[in-house]
């Protein structure tokens, strides 16, 4: 294979045909249905076409066409994967979309049961956005997927949906089976910080991953392969960390929104009449135990 260069980066395309076939799937499928729900926003389409961009971008580009080559295209791969395809994806709300196509009773109990509820509980939802990229770099996951296209690409769609799972629910542009406070979207986001933080320096000081791999392929040109780790490493750790920063931005806005609307209501409400504990519901029911 030649040499990735600069004008490589940019000439260099594939054709990943399972990546292109789901890419026009869902967006023949969403523009189908934006089309039939008229009037609809046009900036979650944007949105939407623009998170299947990035798919098409991760793995028919020059990153798709070195990502077997070199470890750092791939860790391109997992941060734009889990961090933004799916913020993009959940920005188009395409729940809504769904829903205002196809008005099903049943699937909006279904989206309201107990089952969606423990699926989107906050513990579940840490594990799928933090969890996969450990599976992926520190186990024999990560070599499989070198080896064998179907992991690769059964991989990626495993990231795009832990990735959209979260966003969905942290976001809530479209409805939710919970309704959890903002701070335990930044608890979660904080977590995932100090993960990304270990995985980057495991795989900064650690071992290589996949070494006799690499080495079998003879590449004589670019970094060396712990050079080309340490990239990579870098990459999931600080660039993770960069791809989450719109969501925290959009979170916040979002937090400071709701609580400007929860001060618009308590404002048309009429003042409480007595002391401030008689009107607290704990409070109040205690002295009236007392009495």
């Amino acid at each position: 294979m030649s040499p990735l260069s600069g004008e490589r980066i940019i000439s260099a395309w594939t054709a990943d045909v399972p990546a292109l076939v789901f890419v026009v799937v869902l967006a023949a499928g969403y523009l189908w249905a934006a089309r039939r729900a008229r009037p609809w926003p046009r900036s979650r389409t944007v949105a939407f076409l623009a998170g299947l961009a990035t798919v098409v971008l991760v793995t028919c580009s020059s990153l798709g066409v070195y990502d077997d080559v070199l470890f750092w295209p791939r860790a391109v791969q997992v941060v734009v994967l889990l961090m933004i395809t799916p913020l993009l994806l959940a920005l188009g709300a395409p729940v809504t979309l769904l829903l205002a196509v196809v008005p099903s009773r049943r699937l909006r109990r279904w989206g309201r049961g107990r089952v969606a509820r423990a699926l989107t509980f906050p513990l579940v939802i840490s594990v799928l956005l933090i969890v996969p990229p450990l599976v992926i770099y520190l186990s024999p996951l990560y070599e499989l997927t070198l080896r064998h296209a179907a992991v690769d690409e059964l991989v990626r769609l495993v990231l795009l949906g832990c990735g959209f799972v979260y966003f969905w629910t942290r976001l809530r542009v479209d409805p939710t089976p919970r309704e959890d406070h903002h701070l335990v979207s930044f608890a979660i986001s904080f977590t995932e910080v100090i993960v990304d933080a270990a995985l980057g320096l495991v795989l900064w000081l650690g071992p290589l991953r996949a070494a006799g791999y690499y080495e079998a392929l003879g590449r004589t040109w670019g970094p060396d392969a712990r050079t080309d780790q340490i990239i990579g490493a870098g990459i999931l750790w600080i660039g993770g960390d960069l791809a989450g920063l719109p969501f925290v931005v959009a979170l916040l806005l979002r937090w400071l929104r709701a609580d400007e609307r929860q001060a618009e209501i308590d404002d048309e409400q009429p003042a409480p009449e007595g002391l401030w504990w008689e009107n607290d519901p704990v409070l109040a029911e205690r002295f009236k135990r007392e009495r």
